[in-house]
């Protein structure tokens, strides 16, 4: 009988630096307080110039690892969720198994631009059902500070930088992640992009100087499509769980915009749901999202033993993924060095 599996384990990394609505408003032609009102978002993080997607990775997966009581050897495979890699290639999944010392790990990347954190923990739990007994490393990690046009206000408000793991392994029966649903909806792919740069606009002087490198986002067309998908995918999740819907306890959503994700709240038709927040503290961390809130609430004892938690990814291509969980492994509260030290946002 196959043994079920969950997360034994929960780690985040943001960089030092804190960049307030003040810094970013002004080449956006807006002010902080706009920022504030549209977004929910106070401050993000920015990674310093040494600092890559690897780096941020890494990080946050040792703290993984280390709330999981494992090594980097324990690790038999890792699956890093990034639309902003090192490189084109190698994968930068290989970069963060060299860089923590995961020796032998299977390593691969998966792009599923913010969705791509759920993406990745269903891959993880199924790649590991080839190994029993084994533990997989799941990151979300992003820099999107790289390749946002600070002239942008649809874009350069939103994001920072950071990455959030978490560790799978066996659990009790019953427990760990009990459904898993993932759609595409690439008739969208436009909503979201970055133009230039891949085999359809390889990089020239003319895309740099047309700005085609950049984050570009259909921000209406976007908040149109979550507000239309997002409850149904979450409905349809629930379903494949046999759950009733008040037998959810936590929602960790994707922080695209904190006034969006309050207006979506009651559309999930979660009537128990504690939806948490992290958005005003990190801003959108694109596929790290998910996971810096996971641990952010772990971290804080927001979930205990049992509980259920909704995880639900949307953005580009585009796609959605929304995963639930039975929680079974609380941090113990002797770990420390956590994303989410600050008191969290929560609402119903």
């Amino acid at each position: 009988m196959l043994a079920d599996i969950g997360i034994i384990g929960t780690g985040s990394y943001l960089p030092a630096r804190v960049v307030s609505n003040a810094e970013v408003a002004r080449p956006a032609g807006v002010d902080a307080e706009w920022i504030e009102r549209k977004t929910g978002i106070r401050e993000r993080r920015r990674a310093a110039a040494h600092e890559a997607t690897s780096d941020l990775a890494a990080a946050g997966a040792r703290r993984a690892l280390h709330a999981a009581g494992l090594s980097a050897r324990d690790v038999d495979v890792i699956v890093v969720a990034t639309s902003t890699p090192d490189h084109p290639q190698p994968a930068t999944a290989s970069i963060v198994q060299h860089l923590i010392g995961a020796t032998d790990a299977a390593a691969v990347d998966v792009n599923a631009v913010c969705t791509g954190f759920v993406y990745a923990l269903a891959m993880a739990r199924g790649l590991l059902r080839e190994r029993p007994g084994g533990h997989a490393l799941v990151i979300g990690a992003d820099i999107y500070s790289r390749i946002l046009d600070a002239r942008d206000r649809r874009t350069a408000i939103l994001f920072g930088d950071g990455a959030g793991a978490v560790v799978l392994g066996e659990v009790p029966a019953g427990g760990g992640v009990i459904a898993t649903r993932l759609r595409g909806h690439g008739d969208d792919h436009e909503l979201i992009r970055v133009p230039a740069g891949g085999s359809r606009l390889p990089a020239s002087e003319r895309t740099v100087r047309d700005a085609e490198h950049f984050f570009r986002m259909d921000g209406r067309g976007v908040r149109a499509f979550v507000e239309e998908h997002v409850p149904a995918a979450v409905a349809d999740a629930v379903r494949a769980s046999g759950l009733a819907p008040g037998a959810v306890d936590h929602v960790v959503a994707h922080q695209a915009n904190g006034v969006l994700l309050r207006d979506l709240a009651p559309a999930l038709g979660l009537p128990r749901a504690r939806l948490h927040l992290t958005v005003d503290q990190f801003g959108n961390t694109g596929s790290a999202s998910v996971p810096i809130t996971l641990d952010a609430a772990n971290r804080a004892g927001a979930i205990e033993p049992g509980d259920v938690v909704l995880m639900a990814g949307f953005g580009g291509g585009m796609n959605l993924g929304v995963s639930l969980c039975r929680w079974t492994a609380p941090l113990p509260s002797s770990v420390a060095g956590a994303a989410g030290e600050k008191a969290l946002s929560y609402s119903h």
